[in-house]
């Protein structure tokens, strides 16, 4: 839900990164003091100067001037090292900032694609890229320095009103030009932005369908829209580097007019006895500085507006991402699994794909899920393993919603092999043990086992600790698929839910598959499969046919099956079959009598 901070009317998600500069409000005040010392410090040159020509050349005194030197020397030096603390404070709030808010941009990354689709999920952690650089870069110290122009305005005005005249003139001259930077360079980085996202999006699909492209030579045609937004955003990041350069071209020829100014000022005064030689040097050296935050704020101006835009995306998505809960611990489940009226749809899609499903089954059952494609099956499935919300209905284990527990805490009672398998780049053993650091090699063993795929995991190059690469590419897809159904094993959870668990499995695979299966019931679990393939429910006690969304029957796997493979629906079979997938034919024809029924 969308909420506001308790004890501030700002929103949740704005509230989280004040919260997060919070804890950095010591380190902002120690930036603050740090900064007004460095600005003190920033006079020593134009009065070391105004020294020199007003005392020391006058009176031809050596000493003066060394001791002069002297004191100099000791204050750069200082002013390097009060300038060092300042920066390394700087990088290390921006570090802090990240640490605080690097967890929730990792929910985003996970929980986004789950809520909303055609966005980019990992866009919230580019955000607090850009956040953090700013804030441990130069952009900051312009802020704290700004408020010093003042002071040195007022120490122009001390040598003479014509001298701070002529500063604050400069000065409101390059404040009218960061004023149009803002307003100038506001909608060119919008765009680039937007094109830039449009690229990532565009070149993140390339890469996974990088062998399609290129065993059906769609390389060049597909990649003319990638070239299309390429230029435009190459156009659009000109745009902006063009005005960016520009601004800053005309900041620094202003300034560099206004010491001039000042210089002719002071001469002016000089000639008619009103100010001393010593003044003039002081005078252009103090103007500059005052106007120095000023010129660094525009060329940072770009970096800011990027990093004003990402705060408030940044805002937008922990706003409307809720914090994680505690909720009470519950048993776990071990009795049923009941799904009650239940509604579901893809994320940001209104119209269910699945509509009022109603079934239950009890430990030791196997429910086999078979229809049409495009039924609902895997987003029913779906929302049984919570990955997504249900418009309507609930699911239940032991009586209690799957949202009474933490997303952790659930996932140790599921095991879920999906359609579209993914392994995570590590070993074999890390996948398997869903990278828990606390698994033991005898609950790793035993999964596999219990999967039927040990003895194939020892045959790899280095047996568990076989890196698989990303996307796990460095094995097989059949490979993939076994030890994902391990994964989903591990530990024994109650409820194990399968997606087409056998499409890419051999005779060997199926079997083991089949074990494994029986095995889950055997020890008290729930088994749930969707499946395409007969071979897939020979460990199934009941069957669902789902078509059109709906539930169209449920219960006893012969008795369903009975049904949806009447005799009428049979032709006999040819004498001999043009294709033959490995199975006896009488499975396969059942299949297609199975699929053929469930229309």
């Amino acid at each position: 839900m969308v909420g506001t901070s308790r004890d501030a009317s700002l929103p949740v998600g704005r509230a989280e990164i004040v919260k997060a500069l919070a804890t950095c409000r010591w380190a902002l005040v120690g930036i603050a003091i740090l900064s007004g010392v460095l600005n003190i410090l920033f006079l020593t040159g134009s009065f070391y100067m105004l020294e020199v020509y007003d005392r020391v050349l006058p009176s031809g005194s050596i000493p003066t001037l060394v001791g002069l030197a002297v004191i100099v020397t000791i204050l750069y030096g200082f002013q390097g090292i009060v300038d060092m603390i300042r920066g390394r404070l700087l990088a290390r709030i921006g570090t802090a900032v990240d640490s605080q808010l690097s967890g929730r941009a990792l929910q985003a990354i996970t929980r986004l694609p789950l809520t909303a689709t055609g966005i980019d999920s990992t866009q919230p952690s580019r955000d607090l890229d850009i956040v953090r650089n700013f804030l441990a870069g130069p952009g900051p110290t312009a802020l704290f320095d700004l408020p010093w122009i003042p002071f040195y305005l007022t120490i122009c005005f001390a040598f003479h009103q014509a001298i701070g005249w002529a500063a604050t003139i400069g000065g409101l001259v390059l404040v009218v030009i960061a004023l149009c930077t803002e307003i100038m360079s506001r909608k060119p980085v919008e765009a680039a932005y937007t094109l830039g996202r449009q690229r990532g999006m565009l070149s993140d699909t390339f890469r996974r369908n990088a062998e399609v492209l290129r065993a059906m030579g769609m390389e060049a045609r597909v990649g003319q829209s990638w070239t299309e937004v390429n230029d435009k955003l190459a156009a659009a990041q000109q745009r902006c580097a063009d005005l960016n350069a520009g601004l800053g071209a005309i900041s620094k020829v202003t300034r560099m007019l206004l010491q001039s100014a000042v210089l002719t000022v002071g001469a002016y005064l000089v000639i008619n006895g009103q100010a001393t030689g010593g003044i003039i040097i002081a005078s252009s050296i103090l103007s500059a500085r005052a106007l120095a935050p000023v010129e660094l704020a525009i060329g940072q101006w770009r970096p800011f507006i990027a990093t004003r835009a990402s705060w408030k995306r940044l805002s937008n998505v922990l706003q409307n991402l809720p914090l994680p809960t505690a909720p009470l611990d519950l048993p776990p489940p071990s009795r049923t699994l009941s799904i009650e009226n239940l509604s579901v749809a893809p994320p940001a899609v209104r119209v269910p794909f699945v509509r009022d499903a109603t079934f239950r089954v009890k430990a030791g059952d196997g429910l086999g899920i078979i229809g049409q494609s495009a039924s609902g099956k895997s987003t029913l499935i779906r929302a049984i393993v919570g990955v997504w919300a249900p418009m309507n209905g609930a699911v239940r284990l032991d009586g209690a919603a799957i949202d009474q527990w933490s997303a952790d805490r659930l996932g140790a009672h599921i095991g879920y092999l999906p359609q579209e398998l993914q392994l995570f780049p590590g070993t074999v053993a890390q996948n398997i043990a869903r990278f828990d650091p606390s698994a033991t090699p005898e609950e790793v063993i035993e999964a596999a086992v219990a999967a039927g795929v040990h003895e194939m995991i020892v045959r790899l190059p280095d047996g568990y600790e076989t890196a698989t690469g990303e996307n796990g590419l460095a094995l097989s897809v059949g490979q993939r698929q076994r030890i994902g159904l391990a994964r989903a094993l591990f530990r024994k959870p109650f409820l194990v839910v399968l997606d087409e668990p056998n499409s890419n499995l051999d005779a060997d695979g199926e079997a083991a598959l089949t074990n494994a299966l029986a095995g889950v019931r055997l020890r008290g679990g729930i088994v749930i499969v969707v499946a395409h393939r007969p071979s897939a429910l020979i460990a199934m006690n009941l069957v669902l046919v789902m078509a059109n969304g709906r539930v169209q029957a449920f219960g006893d796997k012969d008795d369903i099956l009975g049904r949806v493979l009447s005799p009428a629906s049979v032709a006999p079979p040819p004498a001999s079959p043009a294709v033959s997938d490995g199975r006896p034919y009488s499975q396969q024809r059942g299949l297609q009598n199975s699929q053929a029924g469930s229309a």
